[in-house]
């Protein structure tokens, strides 16, 4: 059976085994391949999996956003990972509606299904047709809707009247044991924000600098639970291979960076903003490589910097090739360099 991710109140690591988990990209794979993928990421031997929580993608090159929520029914019924995904409460999603759809995957599979928690981004959250808030008012909005959620989790009765407005709900359905809620932040303000109410961090790769700053944020602040990392990569068998499919998915990564990252309401203008990146750029902010040895090392010096755990993103939209790889070559190779 794979191995959990530890539950609040736990150690931060499975009988000390650094956990490896997959990450489902809706953004880029249609949900019937996606499912398959994650099947074939448990049977290669990935420890867990997460997905993203998208109404876009981030370009259009990239073409699909299906529904997170469905696709974790079937997920979570099809495999026996533990499972978490990246939501974004407060305008997009009532939290008092995200409450109730981690409750009911918290009382079907026990113990398997978290959140993270995070402040969104208008290319999903414009739909609404309200205004996209400045960061103080999203996270403000953000920690309302924690409140809101946690307080329906533990079976009270919620109204509220603030940014976020709730009117007499409650759960009527609800596990007996509340699903983790954990923080997602990509600054060190947002990680030491969290810290106040998440059981555990999860970021995305950047330089080593800046995610000892986010861990350290967290820790500081008196954050508790695991500390885990994103990682974007994309690996084929030759390094132009690989790079081709970078450059065809992810060329926005380095081209937009936070606080535009979460400002720009358009796929279209992603692609834009990414059309002058060239192949060194995009390698200085992503592991593009062929060698699985190479990319193992690389894996774990980024683990390296302080993360309990780390969930790899290939970014191809063809997740097949990556999968068939990873069970044989790549995670023995990283679990003989992880600590």
């Amino acid at each position: 059976m794979a191995r959990p991710f530890p539950p609040p109140g736990s150690s931060r690591r499975v009988d000390g085994v650094t956990l490896i988990g997959y990450h489902c990209s809706h953004e880029q794979v249609p949900p019937d391949e996606l499912l398959r993928a994650v099947q074939a990421a448990e049977a290669a031997g990935f420890d867990a999996a997460m997905c993203s929580d998208h109404f876009a993608p981030w370009g259009v090159r990239q073409g699909h956003s299906g529904f997170a929520w469905s696709w974790l029914g079937a997920a979570l019924a099809t495999t026996r990972f533990t499972l978490g995904v990246v939501n974004a409460p407060g305008q997009r999603y009532h939290p008092a509606i995200i409450a109730q759809a981690i409750a009911t995957l918290g009382v079907m599979f026990p113990g398997r299904f978290w959140a993270a928690l995070g402040s969104g981004e208008a290319v999903n959250e414009h739909i609404t047709g309200d205004g996209w808030p400045v960061k103080e008012t999203r996270e403000a909005r953000l920690r309302e809707s924690v409140d809101v959620i946690r307080d329906l989790l533990e079976g009270e009765d919620v109204s509220r009247d603030g940014i976020v407005r709730v009117d007499r709900a409650r759960l009527w359905t609800r596990p007996e044991v509340p699903p983790r809620l954990v923080g997602a932040a990509v600054t060190a303000r947002t990680a030491a924000r969290a810290a106040e109410w998440a059981d555990g961090l999860i970021t995305v790769v950047g330089s080593p600098d800046g995610m000892r700053e986010v861990i350290d944020a967290y820790r500081s602040a008196g954050g508790a639970g695991p500390c885990v990392v994103q990682i974007h990569l994309s690996w084929a068998p030759t390094d132009d291979a690989a790079m081709a499919i970078a450059m065809q998915q992810w060329r926005h990564g380095p081209a937009v960076q936070p606080p535009e990252t979460w400002d720009i309401d358009d796929p279209a203008e992603f692609d834009r903003r990414a059309e002058g990146v060239d192949a060194d750029t995009l390698r200085r902010s992503m592991l593009v490589e062929h060698d699985p040895r190479r990319l193992a090392e690389r894996i774990a010096e980024i683990v390296g910097a302080g993360f309990d755990g780390a969930y790899l993103h290939h970014v191809g939209r063809d997740q097949a090739p990556f999968l068939a790889m990873a069970g044989p070559e790549l995670l023995p190779a990283l679990r003989e360099a992880l600590p």
